[in-house]
């Protein structure tokens, strides 16, 4: 059965898709853009954007009941290849930070994103 998941704690889907869904065995999260979702607000730094992400990543996984250590597969959207090196610093801090292993992952450069941030998240977790 496919739950639909939500959270206040990452910001609204901004059309027609969900935050993720919770498989049973398997969280699937749309890709999370850095938006405050307290505030609605975008940083303009790439570290604070890859940070907000990852924030709201953990934030929709998190509400399915699993945690950042059981995230296996990221994907993550830069508009700038040359902003890999700082996107990497702050990915690995990130699970460092929460003692998770860090997962298989994909970096692609892509030419726009949705409300013209830098950087886009999505990931895979599962249910072990």
């Amino acid at each position: 059965m496919t739950q639909v998941l939500h959270t206040d704690q990452a910001p609204a889907a901004i059309g027609p898709y969900v935050q993720g869904v919770d498989l049973g065995n398997m969280v699937l999260t749309s890709g999370q853009i850095p938006v405050n979702p307290q505030t609605g607000e975008v940083a303009e730094d790439i570290a604070d954007q890859a940070r907000q992400s990852l924030e709201n990543v953990k934030a929709v996984v998190e509400a399915s009941g699993l945690k950042v250590a059981d995230i296996v597969k990221m994907t993550v959207f830069v508009k700038d290849l040359n902003d890999f090196g700082t996107v990497n610093e702050v990915y690995g801090k990130f699970f460092d930070e929460h003692n998770a292993p860090y997962p298989a992952r994909s970096c692609v450069e892509v030419a726009r994103l949705p409300k013209d941030v830098k950087i886009e998240i999505e990931a895979i977790a599962v249910r072990k």
